[in-house]
């Protein structure tokens, strides 16, 4: 799995350039347009942080705990509606991030919260963290299947029977190549190339291969309630980050600055740039090497 090491070398460096360009509590996965990209990225975050606390049914009082709460999106909309929330993420700078707007958020590892560290709750949530549970090695391994179904146990002590949890995760796509052909040598218009940069960038991390192995996974403790496709939202997403991430501003252009000086020294520079320029993971959106799910289920078990 990505553990703290790799957590801390995707979204560290990201930090102060994040909250700069979506602000302190800024929402780092997939947005709910349903269609309307004529929204603002700020209010198709807020429409899927009203689906999430919709789907999961709760209410004032109520207590949700998100697993990979990254800069506290989730948890800012919740507290708005009166629900007591904690969060969970192996980002250090996240977790100072998130306690300075006054969130309760511990540094952990949210494949193995359970019931007996934080107590029940009344919902799950977990947007874009399951991506970061598996390796490829651990893949190759054969130790996938066992890594989710233990990452579902230890979530159903976290819920009673009844309650619900909304999962938001990449998957791969039905397009998705072999293994053995993903490359960085291979041509950079190529699926290999942009799937081998997309893993460079993400260290640790390897996703679902469908939505047929989460569910297999989930059960007997979960049952799927709805599940729906967030490719085409996931694309118009990464296409406002950009922008918003360009926006110009002198402060974040010297911490781009600082970046770049950073990894002419590592040699890592031409695959910084080329993550940049190519945008791999929305030409694996595009060519559906990639699928992305919003899945809601039910403790049953």
């Amino acid at each position: 799995m990505a553990g703290k090491k790799e957590v801390e070398q995707i979204y560290s460096p990201l930090d102060y350039i994040f909250r700069r360009s979506l602000g302190a509590t800024g929402d780092y996965s997939g947005a709910l347009f349903g269609g309307d990209f004529s929204l603002s990225l700020a209010e198709a975050q807020r429409r899927k942080h009203e689906r999430v606390v919709s789907a999961l049914g709760l209410g004032e009082g109520d207590r949700l705990i998100d697993l990979g709460c990254g800069w506290g999106g989730l948890l800012a909309y919740a507290r708005s509606r009166g629900i007591s929330c904690v969060g969970v993420t192996l980002s250090s700078l996240q977790v100072a991030s998130c306690n300075r707007m006054g969130f309760e958020v511990y540094e952990r590892d949210c494949r193995r919260i359970d019931g007996s560290e934080l107590g029940q709750f009344d919902g799950i949530a977990s947007l874009g963290a399951f991506e970061h549970f598996c390796s490829v090695d651990e893949c190759q391994d054969g130790r996938q299947p066992a890594i989710y179904h233990d990452f579902f146990r230890n979530a159903t002590t976290l819920i009673p029977v009844g309650r619900r949890f909304f999962l938001q995760t990449m998957v791969f796509g039905p397009r998705m190549i072999p293994h053995e052909d993903i490359r960085l040598d291979a041509p950079r218009d190529s699926d290999s190339y942009a799937l081998a940069l997309m893993a460079w960038g993400n260290p640790g991390s390897w996703l679902p291969t469908g939505l047929d192995q989460i569910l297999s996974c989930a059960a007997p403790g979960f049952a799927m309630v709805s599940a729906e496709s967030g490719r085409l939202d996931y694309i118009e997403t990464l296409d406002r980050w950009l922008a918003a991430f360009k926006r110009v501003d002198l402060a974040k252009y010297l911490a781009y600055g600082s970046v770049v000086l950073r990894h002419l020294f590592d040699g890592t520079l031409r695959r910084y740039a080329d993550f940049l320029s190519i945008n791999p993971n929305r030409v694996c959106f595009e060519r559906q090497l990639l699928e992305h799910y919003r899945i809601v289920f039910e403790r049953v078990a």
